[in-house]
This record gives structure tokens, C-alpha cells and sequence, in this order.
């Protein structure tokens, strides 16, 4: 799909806000609710537009405390990476998880409440997982820059 002009505008405004109505879109970009309507549906239908979600703040759930975990396997068979991957998305305390090059295999970003909640979380969960040979975390101190838009 070719995403022209218009369609950038309104990727950009529904990244900033995905309640914005066809009518508010359609008013900012002066063309009418069916053309807005409709150029939004084929973004949906092709994929672009992947799904709509709600932004939590971590803080207001208890779960401020966040930590990047680096993670290096036993060994990088296919069948280790797709174990570890099978097992490592049912951790409901990993929000985000990359299978990265360089001295690590992975990269976990973990939202817990506070460093005792990790450490319950590394103890029962995380390390009992198959075929971690380290681990490595980084505690964050400060979220500097934070955004789900791309930039189109």
C-alpha cells in the first residue's frame, strides 16, 4: 500500500489521539468524513494500522519500576531461541521483549512495582526458565523520552 500525504496526517493524528472521530479528522484536514472514513479502513484492512489500545501510566498501577534485563542463552540452536521465546511471552511482568545481536540474545523491558517484586520475579520466574546461561539487569532512573508514534 502507497501511503500518501494525507494519510501521514492522519496516521499522525491518530497517534496522537486513536479516539479523534472521523468528523474531528475530517475538519483538521478539510476533506469529508467518507474520505477520511475510508482511507483510515484500508489502512486497517492492510495492516498499517495494526490494532487501538489504551496508554496505562505505570505509576497510577504500580508498576513504576522498570528494568531492562539482558539475557544470553546456553546455546543459539533454533530450537533453544523458540523455547525461550514460547516461554518468555507468558511473563505477564515482560512488556517488551528483542531478540537482539551483540554480547546478548535478548532484551526483556519488565515493569514491576519495586526491586523486591524483581527479585521474586528473577527468582520464580525468569531463571527458571531453560536455557539461560545470564542474565544482566539495568534499572532504569528516569524515562527521558517516551512516545508510541513513528514518525512517517
Amino acid at each position: 500500500m502507497q501511503i500518501d500525504e494525507i494519510d501521514k496526517k492522519i496516521l499522525h493524528i491518530l497517534q496522537g489521539d486513536s479516539k479523534k472521530t472521523t468528523k474531528e479528522i475530517s475538519n483538521k484536514l478539510s476533506l469529508s468524513v467518507t474520505a477520511i472514513y475510508e482511507r483510515i479502513k484500508k489502512m486497517e484492512r492492510e495492516g498499517v494500522i495494526e490494532k487501538y489500545v489504551a496508554l496505562v501510566d505505570k505509576e497510577k498501577v504500580q508498576k513504576s519500576f522498570v528494568v531492562f534485563c539482558h539475557i544470553k542463552l546456553t546455546q543459539h540452536t533454533k530450537d533453544y531461541l523458540s523455547k525461550f521465546e514460547r516461554q518468555v511471552v507468558k511473563l505477564d511482568e515482560v512488556q517488551e521483549c528483542y531478540h537482539v545481536s551483540g554480547d546478548y540474545d535478548y532484551i526483556l523491558k519488565v515493569y514491576v512495582t519495586d526491586m523486591k517484586a524483581y527479585r521474586e520475579f528473577m527468582v520464580t520466574k525468569l531463571t527458571t526458565l531453560e536455557h539461560i546461561g545470564s542474565t544482566h539487569s539495568t534499572f532504569m532512573i528516569d524515562e527521558v523520552k517516551k512516545t508510541t508514534a513513528i514518525q512517517i
